[in-house]
């Protein structure tokens, strides 16, 4: 299908913050990028998210910085502003609920996985579906009520299996509908096309789940 794409300018506490939207005319996902900032792989997942029929926002929260190297991206997340980024997310999610109908979905890579529970577990009756790429945080797990999947590696030096363990103990607690798919030999980052931990088949996988998971979802 054909998809419409802008690069579009968001107003966060008097500050201007870019977004990328790509709009295919359907339910809207918030897509939350990792720590290297908005770089061109996730432009391109917006695109191909958007070609499956929903509209799809990505806020920058590195505010125009894109992470080359780890050391780099360790270097931003040291200055980075959690207060700011914070505000992006719910400016984007209010931004994203002016051009579609119905709760949203939330996509979010490692550190924008973070903050799609963050956003879920403090937006809750706004939020239909969130999707975990190798992402996890502590929020109050009782608080959500989207359906949540989640894609992780089975040894992850980023994301302890403990902590993974702990979340989805805690949502199925707490009676949240959360699915966990575990993708062997797979190591963090493994779904991005420009870094050489990226999987093809694991990748595969993830998204045709994905896309069957939100199309259900929202």
């Amino acid at each position: 299908m054909s998809i419409q794409t802008s690069e579009i300018e968001l107003t966060v506490n008097d500050k201007k913050v870019k977004a990328y939207l790509a709009d295919g005319s359907g339910p809207g996902i918030l897509l939350l990028h990792a720590w290297w900032g908005l770089k061109p792989f996730f432009k391109q997942v917006c695109d191909r998210i958007a070609e499956q029929g929903f509209t799809v926002l990505a806020p920058d929260l590195r505010d125009g910085q894109i992470a080359k190297t780890i050391d780099e991206a360790k270097a931003l997340m040291e200055k980075s502003d959690s207060q700011l980024i914070g505000d992006t997310v719910f400016t984007a999610k209010d931004y994203l609920q002016t051009r579609v109908k119905g709760k949203l979905g939330v996509i979010g890579f490692s550190m924008g996985a973070a903050w799609s529970l963050i956003a879920a577990a403090y937006k809750p009756a706004e939020f239909g579906a969130v999707v975990l790429f190798y992402g996890n945080e502590g929020v109050d797990y009782g608080k959500i009520t989207a359906k949540v999947m989640g894609h992780f590696c089975e040894v992850d030096e980023w994301e302890p299996t403990e902590f993974v363990d702990n979340t989805f103990a805690e949502f199925a607690k707490a009676g949240v509908d959360a699915t966990r798919h575990t993708y062997p030999g797979t190591a963090h980052w493994f779904v991005e096309e420009d870094r050489p931990e990226y999987n093809p088949a694991a990748a595969q996988s993830a998204w045709s789940r994905t896309f069957e998971f939100l199309k259900a979802a929202l």
